[in-house]
């Protein structure tokens, strides 16, 4: 039987959903040191940043807790405050589970640039090459058009009969492969490669055309190709809407009512390979190293990678000014570049980010969503926020 409908506030409206689609009690703020080197002690712990961190975590409209964890050459430093769950009080861990949102583009496009350096894929691949039953004024998009957000496909996520769906069951299981049905009457946004326009419906195409040149299931491939070669144990790509324990609860947030947990309020299954994916802030470090840095592709294929759009953002907006590569962002901050991904959906909002030698890494989790839509000025705090941490892991030690 399907799941009762939930009765969701303001904070869940459709236009949250459509957000989301896309895409309280504090007890002390703690910090911990890991690694070689961690002492009880916590060197190297930076009380600015603490301090920070605690007043984004204080704001009225601010998450219930964060995690913020860097890393530099195997050792890695974890900052939280707040908590991970209102109920228990327990704080945020780098263990936890979370939904990494949007950041599971950058996995889709780990999985399509590996396919690459396999030659089963080219990055001049067409949407008519490879998936010719999608509509017919859509084949000219390539694969380089997808990863980078300017092939001018309308997004299914916004779509109306879409939406209408998810709000009157959020627990509702779509099936991916038919995602992109929903706007398959509608024509390109743009002429491809024009412009650039952040759409949800690029990353299914993406592991539509994986499927098709490989005869595999998408979550075969990323397991293969990116969660076996990384160790990322803990890393999966549910259809359902329940989170592996223990996790890290998300929250909707509308002073001054009460926070509400909206950890597993929504099917994982209208989002996939644009947004599913469930991982620890952990992991994510890890991932992000190898597929912001040098260990995951080849040198050709990476460069392509790497090839930015100045002032294209990703969504939320990272740290500094940001530019758009092929399925990753460049943030240029204050004290230097960084590459990586964030993502947001209802209860979370992610950045994970590395040094382009991928020896470093920022993840940034807090448990509420935040969006230029949605709490714009929420948003602004927090980037300014991870600017600090990402000046922190910059910085020569």
């Amino acid at each position: 039987m399907p799941t009762p409908v939930r009765r969701f506030r303001i904070g869940l409206s459709a236009a949250a959903l459509t957000a989301a689609a896309l895409g309280a009690l504090l007890p002390p703020a703690q910090a911990a040191d890991s690694g070689p080197g961690a002492t009880g002690g916590h060197p190297g712990h930076d009380d600015r940043l603490q301090e920070r961190l605690d007043r984004l975590v204080a704001q009225d409209d601010g998450p219930p807790g964060a995690i913020a964890v860097l890393t530099r050459a195997g050792r890695t430093q974890v900052y939280t405050s707040g908590v991970g769950d209102i109920t228990t009080g327990r704080p945020p861990n780098p263990d936890d589970h979370m939904r990494i949102a949007s950041i599971s583009k950058a996995f889709s496009g780990a999985v399509a640039l590996r396919l690459v350096d396999e030659k089963l894929l080219s990055l001049d691949d067409t949407i008519g090459e490879r998936l010719p039953d999608q509509p017919a004024d859509w084949h000219p998009v390539t694969l380089r058009q997808l990863l980078q957000h300017t092939s001018g496909l309308p997004d299914y996520s916004a779509d109306p009969v879409f939406l209408n769906i998810l709000q009157s069951d959020p627990h509702h299981e779509f099936d991916p492969h038919t995602l992109l049905d929903y706007v398959a009457a509608e024509p390109l946004r743009f002429h491809p490669g024009t412009l650039y326009e952040y759409s949800n419906s690029d990353n299914i195409a993406v592991a539509l055309m994986a499927e098709a040149v490989t005869g595999r299931r998408y979550e075969d491939l990323l397991t293969d190709l990116v969660q076996r070669p990384l160790g990322l144990r803990r890393t999966s790509l549910p259809r359902g809407y329940r989170l592996p324990r223990p996790y890290l609860h998300g929250y909707d947030i509308v002073p001054p009512a009460e926070a509400e947990d909206i950890s597993e309020a929504l099917s994982a299954s209208g989002v996939w390979a644009s947004g599913g994916i469930i991982s620890t802030p952990q992991e994510l470090g890890r991932f992000i190293r190898a597929y912001g840095g040098p260990a995951l592709l080849t040198e050709k294929t990476r460069k392509e990678q790497l090839t930015f759009r100045p002032g294209d953002s990703s969504e939320p907006a990272g740290p500094g000014t940001n530019a758009a590569g092929l399925a990753i962002f460049q943030y240029t901050t204050r004290c230097g570049v960084l590459y990586g991904h964030t993502g947001n959906f209802p209860g979370y909002t992610q950045l994970a980010a590395t040094t382009p030698d991928g020896t470093r890494s920022l993840t940034f989790s807090i448990n509420t969503q935040t969006s230029k839509g949605n709490k714009p000025a929420l948003l602004a705090r927090l980037r300014t926020v991870q600017e600090d941490f990402a000046c922190a892991l910059l910085k020569e030690h």
